[in-house]
This record gives structure tokens, C-alpha cells and sequence, in this order.
């Protein structure tokens, strides 16, 4: 890998990561327009986890908060604790439902599925779900401390669909919790931060399968600069959304994966398996 493909895959993946685009979509389709192939998954995994401490620091205090309110509630039950366990909670029952239907599906979402046409179809259906959102009269204003373990694991249904290939995971917990009624900032809080465990567990999870040579056969120099720029614009997509959602429309992201949906279907092989 050259210097030059290595840092355009770290954008790629940092850049899409958390929109609601699916990152996994444009790592293909990024690979298809390079004309080159990563050799096993390693190389994913190590452009996730750069995205994974993005999140991590952007969200540091949150992250602290949730954790400290966790366990000191087991101690001080004021109520500000008890707010900060149940959202401990409800990010442990959606990992647990997402990680439980991964496992169970895995072996049945294969490679079979990841063609053009699943990939195309895939973002069309997100871009479908983010215009039926946009299209709510007006958006919830429940906040963490109105939220119940029924949200958790519809947030947890809904980001089990991302594990097929052209799902944006952000989009999908995204979608469930605006149409669930909590509010944008408490849809896109526990959005990225329900991000760290199931990024971090499928990490885990996929090691055994993938080659640990992955330093000999890509190169010390490309992956860490593919590290650092998936870092850096991972962060620069968070701010960025944040940003975005408080201030605009979902519909622009829509008519995107519409648009990157029908260069797929139309311009890539279909015969192409990923």
C-alpha cells in the first residue's frame, strides 16, 4: 500500500465513520476505485479502532460521567447518579441485544451479501429511513433521564441492522432513537457513545480471524499514517454532525446515499463481491 492510498483510506473511514452514510460502503467502494483489495480484515480493524479513540477523547468527559455516575450510584444515590447508571444501563442492553443478534447472524449475513446490489440497495434504505425522520412534524425533547430500557433495545434492533453491508451503523441507532422521541442531543450523545463497546467488541471478536502480519504486509509508515488521519477526520466528522444535527437536515444525507446508491447499482460490476 502506498503512502498516498493509506491516507486516503483513513479519511474515508474517518470522514464516514459516524455520519449516516455507512463507512463500510465507501471502505469498498474506495477499494474498488484504488483497485486495491486489504489483505483479511486487520487492516479494518485497525482504521476502527483510530475512530474508536476519537470518540473516546471528543467524549471523554460524557464517558467519565456515565462511568463515575455508574458505579458511584452504587455508593450515593442522588439523583444525578441515578440518571448517569440507568444510561449506563441502557448503553449495556443495546450492546448486549446488537453483539447477541451479530453473533447469531453472522454466519448468515456472508460474503454472499456483499455485492453492488445489496450494497446499492442498503443505502437506499437508509436514505429512505432518513427522510420518513426528516419528515416528522417535530422531533422528540426526552432526555436521558426520561429514557426506559424499551428504548434501549429498539435502539439495540435498530443497530443490529447495520450488520448488513451497506447500513450505516450511526444511522441506524440515529433513525430508532429521533423516532423513539428523545431528543436530537440525547439521540446523538447515545449514538456515539454506544459506538466504543460495539466497535470495541467486534474488534475483539474478528482478531481471531484476521492475519497479524499485518505490519509486514501493508507497512509500518502507511498504517500509521492511516491510523492518524482516520483519527483526525473521525474527529473532524463528529464535530462536524454534532454540528450538522443542530442546525440542518437529514434529508441532505438522504439524497446522498440515494446518490452514491445509484452510482453503485449502475457503475460497479455485478458480478463484483466484496
Amino acid at each position: 500500500m502506498s503512502v498516498i492510498e493509506a491516507i486516503i483510506f483513513g479519511i474515508v473511514q474517518g470522514i464516514t465513520e459516524f455520519l449516516p452514510v455507512s463507512s463500510t460502503a465507501h471502505i469498498v467502494i474506495t477499494e474498488l476505485l484504488l483497485g486495491y483489495h486489504f489483505p483479511g480484515l486487520a487492516y479494518e480493524i485497525f482504521l476502527h479502532l483510530a475512530s474508536v479513540l476519537a470518540v473516546c477523547i471528543y467524549f471523554r468527559k460524557d464517558l467519565w460521567e456515565v462511568v463515575s455516575g455508574f458505579f458511584g450510584y452504587l455508593v450515593n444515590r442522588s439523583q444525578q447518579n441515578r440518571v448517569r447508571f440507568f444510561f449506563g444501563w441502557y448503553i449495556i442492553v443495546a450492546t448486549l441485544i446488537t453483539g447477541t443478534l451479530g453473533l447469531l447472524l453472522k454466519n448468515q449475513i456472508g460474503d454472499a451479501m456483499k455485492t453492488p446490489a445489496v450494497i446499492a440497495g442498503a443505502l437506499a434504505l437508509t436514505g429512505t429511513f432518513l427522510i420518513f425522520i426528516e419528515q416528522m412534524k417535530t422531533y422528540g425533547h426526552r432526555t436521558p433521564q426520561e429514557m426506559t430500557f424499551k428504548d434501549a433495545f429498539l435502539v439495540g434492533l435498530g443497530q443490529s441492522v447495520a450488520i448488513l453491508p451497506g447500513i450505516s451503523r450511526s444511522g441506524a441507532t440515529l433513525i430508532t432513537a429521533l423516532w423513539l422521541g428523545l431528543s436530537r442531543d440525547t439521540a446523538v450523545r447515545y449514538s456515539f457513545l454506544l459506538a466504543i463497546p460495539i466497535i470495541l467488541g467486534s474488534s475483539v471478536l474478528m482478531f481471531g480471524e484476521v492475519s497479524r502480519d499485518i505490519w509486514s504486509e501493508i507497512g509500518i509508515i502507511p498504517l500509521t499514517l492511516s491510523f492518524i488521519s482516520s483519527f483526525i477526520f473521525s474527529w473532524i466528522g463528529i464535530v462536524w454532525l454534532i454540528n450538522f444535527l443542530m442546525n440542518s437536515r437529514l434529508i441532505y444525507f438522504a439524497l446522498y446515499c440515494f446518490t452514491v446508491s445509484g452510482l453503485v447499482y449502475f457503475f460497479v460490476d455485478p458480478a463484483v463481491t466484496f
